[in-house]
């Protein structure tokens, strides 16, 4: 299809070019016509001026050979001209025009990628849904407790679809840049304090300790919300992928130098490969550890974290080692 492409929008380019240089070209034969034309006769008069026994011979008329003459090595002249415009503009043309759609392809190539990874990640729990209800419809002895319990499946999987169906909103939006309008100043301690709020009751029942450095009132601008989420997304990863009876750092630092801010999660969980930290920001990719712990999730947080950041103009940065731990850095460039 972009090869098709290309090759249209090359002969388009090509075309522009090679009908401003055919107009720019009939205008110099012209003119160039004209002057030749009229450089002849005034020669003629000034040899008629200069020597008047000559005047009214054949040496002071004009010669039409000589006329003919000149304008036809005008026109040899800019045909290869144009010669040389087509072969160049054509080479030039092409480049442009892979150029041109070389964000298109790439983009198209992304839409491709992420339409079969969402219908690949709905149609497992869709199946899960209907196999289940399917087995429990053929079995006609199915007690109430085995019926509840294949309910209770059933709107585990829904949920799962529904927080599916949530994230991918939430990339669309933060991709439209919505947010972008509705940037204030924003506390990062009081940001701290909700975000682990909530995800408290989860670390407590791995019996994981949350702990945070004393509060500091940086402030950044940003959507609250937004940076809200962030923080929950990073926090539940670090929840998820730590052994119970460890500690999870928050932990908010100002950099001298640039006068930047830090927003730092660790924790001493599993760690992530080094192979996989290249890709841990592409959606619905999953390190083989999450696979091997039974972690739930579809890949979309750090995507979600990832997009949220450069919104708000920040750099995210994970560095980890394998059963020793994780560390995420936020560094917040503007402030308020």
């Amino acid at each position: 299809m972009f090869k098709n492409a290309t090759f249209k929008l090359t002969v388009s380019y090509l075309l522009v070019v090679m009908v401003i240089s055919l107009v720019f070209s009939a205008v110099v034969y012209r003119v160039g016509s004209d002057n030749l034309a009229f450089g002849l006769n005034r020669l003629s008069t000034e040899l008629s001026t200069e020597f008047p026994v000559f005047s009214g011979t054949r040496l002071t008329r004009p010669n039409p050979a000589d006329l003919s003459a000149g304008r036809r090595h005008l026109l040899d002249e800019l045909i290869l001209t144009n010669l040389a415009v087509l072969i160049g503009a054509g080479f030039v043309s092409y480049m442009l025009a892979q150029e041109t759609l070389k964000p298109i392809e790439a983009a198209h190539e992304q839409q491709k990628r992420f339409t079969a990874d969402v219908s690949h990640e709905l149609r497992t729990p869709l199946t899960a849904l209907k196999m289940e209800s399917e087995v429990a419809l053929m079995d006609d002895q199915l007690s109430t407790d085995q019926l509840r319990g294949v309910i209770s499946s059933n709107i585990e999987e829904a949920a799962k679809l529904e927080n599916l169906i949530n994230n991918l909103l939430k990339l669309t939006r933060l991709e439209a840049g919505e947010l972008q309008q509705q940037f204030v100043g924003v506390k990062l301690s009081g940001v701290i304090d909700e975000a682990l709020f909530q995800i408290k009751p989860t670390a407590d029942k791995r019996h994981i300790k949350l702990q945070t450095g004393k509060a500091r009132n940086y402030s950044v601008i940003g959507d609250r919300d937004s940076l809200l989420q962030l923080l929950i997304i990073l926090l539940d990863n670090a929840v998820k992928y730590s052994p119970s009876k460890t500690v999870i750092n928050v932990t908010l630092s100002k950099n001298q130098s640039d006068n930047s801010v830090d927003l730092v999660v660790e924790d001493h969980g599993q760690g992530i490969p080094a192979k996989d930290l290249e890709r841990i920001f592409e959606r619905f990719y999953r390190s083989n550890n999450t696979h091997s712990t039974g972690s739930g999730g579809f890949g979309l947080g750090l995507s979600i974290a990832k997009l949220i950041a450069d919104l708000h103009q920040a750099e995210i940065t994970i560095t980890s080692q394998l059963h020793k731990g994780t560390t995420v850095r936020v560094r917040f460039f503007k402030q308020s």
